[in-house]
């Protein structure tokens, strides 16, 4: 990292997709997208208020992602099968409140990204107060089950992603 490459894999990324877009590997293809790989990180700095999140856990990453996507796919056939067979009234939607564990922001944005991908779910607003997640349930049976499926399939992962073990062992 230095100060006109702060982000080397994200430069060498846009360079890449750059390149990949135009299908060329010609000089002022090249040159665009080295130039675009330097200026996009240089110009977009100052909009990370917190600076750049640190990843740990690589298959952590992998395992989220897989069951996210799994999870995706089912809820899309669940809302399929109750808006297309379903009597409407019998539908139970409503809002749950979700207690939370993690405050690393990047973490909560990725927690919001997943649970609004989902079908059928979406964040609604977080209480930083409470250290609560309000979240609509497009038909609720069970509130208990979703506030467990929050907090072990994606907050406990996202915890491990985002976080060190010392902001838990030092809660502020």
């Amino acid at each position: 990292m230095t100060p006109w490459l702060p982000f080397p894999i994200v430069s060498l990324s846009l360079c890449a997709l750059w390149l990949l877009l135009n299908q060329t590997l010609d000089p002022a293809n090249l040159l665009f997208g080295a130039a675009l790989g330097i200026a996009v990180p240089l110009l977009t700095r100052r909009l990370q208020p917190f600076g750049y999140p640190r990843l740990r856990a690589p298959l952590t990453i992998l395992r989220l992602i897989g069951m996210a996507s799994v999870e995706i796919i089912r809820s899309s056939f669940n809302v399929c099968r109750i808006i297309l067979f379903r009597d409407h009234a019998s539908v139970n939607a409503q809002f749950i409140r979700v207690p939370l564990t993690l405050r690393d922001p990047y973490g909560l944005a990725m927690l919001s990204c997943l649970i609004n991908m989902t079908p059928g779910t979406v964040w609604v607003e977080i209480f930083p107060e409470q250290h609560e997640l309000s979240l609509h349930v497009f038909d609720l049976h069970d509130r208990q089950w979703w506030v467990d499926t929050i907090k072990g399939r994606y907050e406990r992962p996202l915890i491990k992603i985002f976080e060190s073990e010392d902001d838990h062992a030092n809660p502020s």
